[in-house]
């Protein structure tokens, strides 16, 4: 308080005598030169001189002043001083050396110098004046100078700008020695930027980074962390993901009781409660850093927990983080604690039991797919796992040509952490390791392998228990542990997959003549094992001795399926899966060939069945190379049952190809089959041929829907009327309504209209009067509604055609059709209002 009365009482007296210096800086030199100890406080040092030296104080600062004057302007990017260059002593406290400033040789009196002097204009009596006046003898001036300009320059700092502040910010608050300033200054550094962007993010992270390998881990967690915690709720995303984001970053640089403790707990409470996405995903990423150094074996279990809540995000992007860095991390701790094959895998395994125990009525897809995805980005760390506890792990040493591994050997990682190479180590590490782990499967065995064993004993029979349990016509399912195995197999390696999970396949599904009767054999190609095996296991590699094996695999479930007239979901679905990749077209059409030249008529109506499913997928050439010349060999068929499992295929041609040879090929097929004599009492056969009619009459080519199925559509409900058994006239009503119904949406021309389409619908009603009168209801009214749109259009427009898009059924006569098609038991009163027009 002493030292300031008296800087008071100085400033005063400078103000009273008007005295100035002719310098750059602005400062009343009068005060420095009475007043020594200001400067010594600032630099926390002694003053150089003291008041006898008085003018040579004045000639030291005078000098300071100009020389500075003389530098700064000239040449800003230099970064060494201009006297230091020129060797010029320094004006330091320290210096002995005293500067001299040359004396005009003129006779002019003092009093005349001061007044004229005193028309430099100073200020000297402000915040800014004050710190001009003095010039930082020191690092620690310096730093204290700065903490006291930088909170007011920030605020008139362009917000695109501030960033340019962050090294100034950062190395005032590491040197600077008040708590109190650093704390400021760092509240200053996270609110910077009201919204900071992924760049200035990135920017103020990597000077947090910096600040705290500088400072040690004491500041970080006394200064650093309160500023993070203070934003953890802030309004402004960009804020809270600046507080994620610095979690992971600062975790190599906390004590390890913080990172586990407040640091787990600040991320566990954003991840619970933040809604916005961005900042979940940071989250996770953190997460995943602290996994990576996180030794107090208590938190594993509120790790599992994280890795839970983190699996079942509602967004892909906090899901994806998961999967690229949380998951990873937190095996690699796993596998430490020794807990991936004893925990981890089980865990997630019977949760997957679980569901399917508690989903006979329904499954949940969504978390089946959750637990699944978290095992399959466990396959690498398992493999490592096993590599790392093999018999010749210690045998593993490089030296000499290290053995290249083949670019394809494993599947794709998600991210570097589940890259096999990273988690071993190196790449050639790897390398040494796997010419040892494929000779030791070849030629020495597993004996005492325990990790390996329990791969083989104790995951593939549960994973491949599991697999017979899921529903085979669950498409997504089915892909899902399709690609689990692919990838398990893929990462163990060929001789793995050829002699420890085909034998255990091949055990379950007994693949024999001998099954054909027997339930327990047949039961199981029922199952989704089916599926599974052949395009999990038997995909992974693609050698001609490989193909050759999942041919003879389909060729025989397709066979046992059909000789012992089980469903065929199991094989569809492994055409499904197998139809999406076009490189396996071939080869399906390759199988299904074996199904048409089969001895068996059974065999061969599968095959024609098969076709259907894979048309859609091929391309054209071999539609008309392959499929459309094995459809007319079946069409020809001995037996009437083979003829008519043509007819979806030959629809699904109709219904995708644009070939106009191609489409004519098959319009005379099956108009073989409608005008055929031969045909004309196959019940069975007009049934599939009015059903694939329905099916893809509304997308067909609307020339081949015009000419060949409406008339045709017309002509069968024609002979319907005459039929007398009522069970298959009443079979065949029902088929033709509701192939009526789906083609009522299409654009029809007017005379189509009137010569076929509403004559069709006229015999259709007919034969409902007597067999369903709620059908009849709305046949009804379907029929009143057209004619009136086509006695409308007559009116409006008595010459050409016109369009029935919109008036074949209005858009609210159309959508309560389709609403009230189900619902046939409804009173006859009130399926007759239906179609009625708004009045």
């Amino acid at each position: 308080m002493e030292q300031i009365r008296g800087l008071e009482s100085e400033m005063d007296f400078l103000k009273n005598e008007h005295f100035a210096i002719p310098a750059v800086c602005d400062s009343v030199q009068h005060s420095l030169d009475q007043s020594p100890h200001k400067d010594s406080e600032d630099s926390g040092q002694s003053p150089v001189v003291n008041n006898s030296d008085k003018k040579k104080n004045e000639d030291i600062h005078l000098s300071i002043s100009q020389e500075d004057d003389s530098t700064i302007p000239k040449k800003k990017s230099d970064s060494f001083p201009r006297r230091e260059k020129e060797g010029i002593p320094s004006s330091s406290p320290s210096s002995k050396n005293t500067i001299h400033f040359d004396k005009p040789n003129r006779k002019l009196s003092p009093a005349f110098h001061q007044a004229l002097l005193s028309f430099c204009r100073m200020s000297a009596d402000s915040r800014l004046g004050s710190e001009v006046s003095r010039i930082a003898d020191s690092e620690k001036s310096v730093m204290l100078m700065l903490g006291r300009c930088l909170p007011h320059i920030v605020p008139n700092v362009l917000l695109a700008k501030r960033e340019e502040l962050i090294p100034l910010i950062l190395c005032t608050a590491c040197l600077h020695p008040e708590p109190k300033e650093r704390d400021q200054l760092l509240h200053i550094l996270f609110n910077l930027i009201k919204r900071p962007d992924d760049e200035q993010r990135q920017m103020i992270l990597t000077g947090c980074v910096a600040f705290a390998r500088h400072v040690g881990p004491t500041r970080v967690e006394a200064e650093l962390l309160p500023q993070c915690w203070e934003q953890i709720n802030h309004k402004y995303p960009e804020r809270r993901l600046l507080v994620a984001e610095s979690c992971g970053a600062l975790a190599p640089y906390l004590p390890k009781e913080i990172r586990s403790s407040l640091v787990l707990s600040m991320l566990q409470q954003m991840l619970m409660e933040d809604k916005a996405d961005l900042v979940r995903e940071a989250v996770i990423k953190s997460l995943g850093i602290i996994m990576g150094y996180i030794d107090d074996p208590d938190k594993y279990q509120q790790g599992f927990e994280l890795l839970q809540s983190a699996l079942g995000d509602p967004s892909e992007r906090v899901v994806s983080a998961t999967h690229q860095v949380f998951l990873p991390a937190y095996a690699a701790w796993t596998t430490e604690l020794g807990n991936l094959q004893s925990h981890l895998i089980p865990t997630l395994l019977n949760k997957i039991e679980k569901l399917l125990r508690e989903g006979e009525h329904g499954l949940d897809e969504h978390k089946l797919h959750m637990y699944l995805s978290a095992l399959q980005s466990l396959i690498p760390s398992l493999f490592a796992l096993v590599l790392q506890n093999a018999p010749f792990s210690s045998k593993a040493k490089l030296h000499g040509e290290v053995p290249q591994i083949e670019v394809t050997r494993f599947p794709r990682p998600m991210s570097p952490l589940q890259d096999v190479s990273t988690i071993i180590g190196s790449r050639e590490q790897l390398a040494v390791l796997l010419q040892l782990y494929d000779y030791q499967l070849e030629h020495e065995g597993t004996t005492g392998w325990e990790s390996l064993l329990w791969v083989v004993n104790q995951l593939l029979p549960q994973l491949i228990e599991i697999v017979g349990r899921i529903n085979v016509t669950s498409t997504a399912c089915v892909h899902e542990f399709s690609r689990f195995f692919w990838r398990l197999c893929r990462t163990f390696g060929k001789i793995f997959t050829n002699t420890k999970v085909k034998p255990q396949f091949q055990e379950i599904l007994r693949l024999s003549e001998e099954n054909i009767d027997s339930t327990a054999g047949n039961g199981v190609l029922t199952k989704a094992t089916v599926p599974i095996y052949a395009t999990g296991v038997l995909t992974c590699y693609i050698q001609e001795e490989d193909r050759k094996l999942l041919v003879g695999f389909l060729e025989d479930v397709m066979t046992l399926l059909s000789l012992s007239h089980a469903p065929l979901d199991s094989l569809k679905a492994s055409f499904v899966e197998l139809g999406a990749n076009p490189a396996y077209h071939e080869l399906l059409l390759t199988v299904l060939w074996y199904g048409v030249v089969h001895t068996s008529a059974l065999v061969r109506c599968t095959a024609a069945r098969m076709f259907e499913l894979l048309v859609k997928g091929v391309n054209e050439t071999l539609v008309a190379q392959r499929v459309v010349p094995a459809l007319i060999t079946l069409s020809s068929d001995p037996e009437i049952s083979v003829r008519i499992a043509t007819i979806p295929a030959f629809g699904t041609i109709m219904e995708t190809v644009i070939q106009r040879e191609l489409l004519e090929r098959v319009k005379m097929q099956l108009a073989s089959f409608l005008e055929d004599p031969q045909y004309q009492d196959q019940h069975s056969l007009h049934t599939e041929i009015i059903k694939t009619f329905g099916r893809v009459g509304p997308n067909a080519e609307p020339r081949f829907r015009d000419e060949f199925v409406i008339p045709h559509l017309h002509k069968l409900a024609l002979v319907n009327n005459l039929q007398i058994v009522d069970s298959k006239r009443l079979d065949i009503a029902t088929h033709l309504f509701e192939a009526y119904s789906a083609l009522s949406c299409c654009f029809i021309s007017e005379d189509l209209m009137v010569n076929h389409f509403l004559p069709g619908l006229r015999c259709l009603r007919t034969d409902m009067e007597h067999l369903s009168p709620g059908h009849e209801v709305i046949l009804s009214s379907m029929i009143k509604e057209c004619e009136q749109k086509v006695e409308n259009k007559t009116v409006q427009e008595p010459q050409g055609s016109m369009s029935i898009a919109a008036s074949l059924v209005s858009e609210d006569t159309k959508t309560k059709f389709l609403n009230k098609m189900g619902q046939l038991t409804t009173s006859g009163a009130m399926l007759a209002n239906v179609f009625q027009r708004k009045k």
